[in-house]
């Protein structure tokens, strides 16, 4: 009865001791397109990227910069199932950093980005001495890319913050599960006296 009671003990603790899969909290990214390092010839329309679970709009967050950290989307983004795609708006060729922000069922943010290259765009327009930017008031001086808008800093491919409580539980389980082995050895060894 003993062996039976630990058998079930142990049966009943190894899936707790197991880590969780992705899927039963946080959302992550399944895939993209254009995909995470593709290089390009032809600009696309929109930038599409494919989730695990459907991403709510009123916590998604997605950013295109292209090289010198132009943005390079115009619109609000689309939302289709676990799909999210965004207007794109080419630029000169080069890198173009697609950075987004998900919340997930279990509340916790879920950050990454995309990155891929453009190999044809735009030719880049000489400085005009006459033409101030386009965002700026005519008569004001032009900023420098140093003080210019900064671009959103997309954390790196996937940062999961779970508060660091996951390993209290698994210690926990662990030592409950050792305390309940060595409570039936002792009283199988007593039970043989």
């Amino acid at each position: 009865m003993a062996r039976g009671l630990l058998v079930l003990g142990l049966a009943a603790g190894v899936p707790v001791l197991l880590p969780a899969a992705p899927a039963a909290a946080h959302n992550s990214l399944t895939g993209s397109d254009p995909k995470n390092g593709a290089r390009v010839a032809t600009a696309p329309k929109r930038i599409e990227l494919r989730f695990l679970a459907s991403p709510a709009p009123a916590t998604t967050k997605i950013t295109v910069t292209g090289p010198d950290n132009v943005p390079a989307t115009e619109g609000a983004p689309t939302f289709a199932g676990n799909r999210v795609s965004v207007p794109f708006t080419p630029g000169a060729a080069g890198l173009y950093i697609v950075a987004y922000r998900i919340g997930s069922a279990d509340g916790h943010p879920v950050s990454g980005e995309v990155r891929f290259t453009l190999t044809t765009g735009t030719a880049a327009a000489p400085p005009s001495t006459s033409a101030a930017p386009p965002s700026a008031a005519p008569g004001t001086p032009a900023a420098s890319p140093a003080t210019s808008a900064a671009s959103p800093t997309p954390a790196a491919d996937e940062v999961d913050s779970d508060g660091g409580t996951g390993w209290l539980w698994a210690v926990a389980v662990a030592v409950a599960l050792v305390a309940l082995g060595g409570g039936l050895l002792l009283r199988r060894r007593s039970a043989r006296r």
